[in-house]
């Protein structure tokens, strides 16, 4: 017990220490910042970018952080609903024993990974998702729309007028995404033991029964941490899209900090409401994994 204590009592002295160094080296960089830049802190303005009184509804409303902020979480969730979706299908093409098949998953990761995001980003907004979707009238379909459709479009997608730009948005991402979670769903089936095939196969199952029973429950319980991060690289990878300018955070935040140089405060905030997105998601994620490890 005297060990125990003597190592817990080490570590605890380390984290306090640990801390104040991280603490102080925030202090000397504000120190700088303010002295060696001259430069004048003014918080008071980012609550104003966050909410806002509207004289016309008489309530507060939320303001273009906000409104790019929930941007952010739209763009990530339908990029990563798809991204895994796409990842499945080609790492299952990717464990397949046909040569096409593994031909398919193969290019595709390889054809993605080798591609700047940013190449992709331009790509699908000018070359795909412009023409085609205006070949097949679906922005005019998206503006006349009812009211009652409009709103659940920008409250569950985005904007009409934005919804172009959005698409590309979510196509890029998913497609830069899914060619990593392909990877990590390959790897997690490849990892289960010859044994659980031919002990399925004996029992008369098909394959599509196989994968559904057997093979990918386990799978899942493996690749659920890489897959977590995918997750939350997809959220930050969303940043990208602001250059066809699709107004979530990072596109916001540029546009506040030209109109107001305050530049450290719009980034710092920016920051940590990405952290707090991604760490609620690592949160979630650490909570999922330990119930998926409890026994049943």
């Amino acid at each position: 017990m005297t060990g125990v204590y003597l190592i817990r009592k080490r570590s605890m002295v380390l984290d306090l220490i640990v801390t104040a160094a991280l603490l102080l080296f925030l202090g000397y960089t504000t120190y700088r910042v303010s002295v060696g830049l001259h430069y004048h802190w003014d918080w008071g303005i980012i609550p104003n970018y966050l909410i806002r009184w509207d004289e016309e509804k008489g309530r507060w409303v939320t303001n273009i952080l906000l409104h790019g902020f929930f941007t952010t979480i739209r763009l990530s969730v339908w990029s990563i609903l798809l991204a895994t979706v796409i990842g499945v299908v080609m790492g299952i093409l990717r464990t397949r024993e046909r040569l096409l098949f593994r031909l398919i998953g193969r290019t595709y990761v390889e054809l993605i990974r080798n591609i700047p995001p940013l190449v992709l980003v331009f790509i699908f907004y000018f070359f795909v998702s412009d023409q085609f979707m205006q070949m097949l009238g679906v922005e005019e379909f998206i503006r006349s729309r009812s009211d009652s459709a409009t709103w659940w479009l920008t409250v569950f997608v985005s904007p009409p007028e934005l919804f172009t730009a959005f698409v590309s948005g979510v196509f890029t991402i998913a497609l830069f995404q899914g060619a990593y979670i392909t990877e990590i769903i390959r790897a997690g089936i490849e990892s289960i033991d010859r044994e659980q095939w031919e002990a399925s196969a004996a029992l008369g199952l098909t394959w599509l029964q196989q994968m559904r029973f057997i093979i990918l429950p386990q799978a899942t319980r493996r690749v659920l941490p890489p897959l977590v991060n995918e997750v939350i690289n997809t959220i930050k990878y969303s940043s990208i899209v602001s250059i066809i300018s699709i107004q979530e955070l990072t596109f916001q935040g540029m546009q506040i900090m030209s109109s107001t140089q305050r530049t450290i405060e719009v980034w710092l905030t920016i920051s940590l409401m990405y952290l707090l997105l991604c760490f609620s998601v690592s949160v979630l994620a650490r909570r999922l994994e330990i119930s998926m490890a409890e026994p049943r």
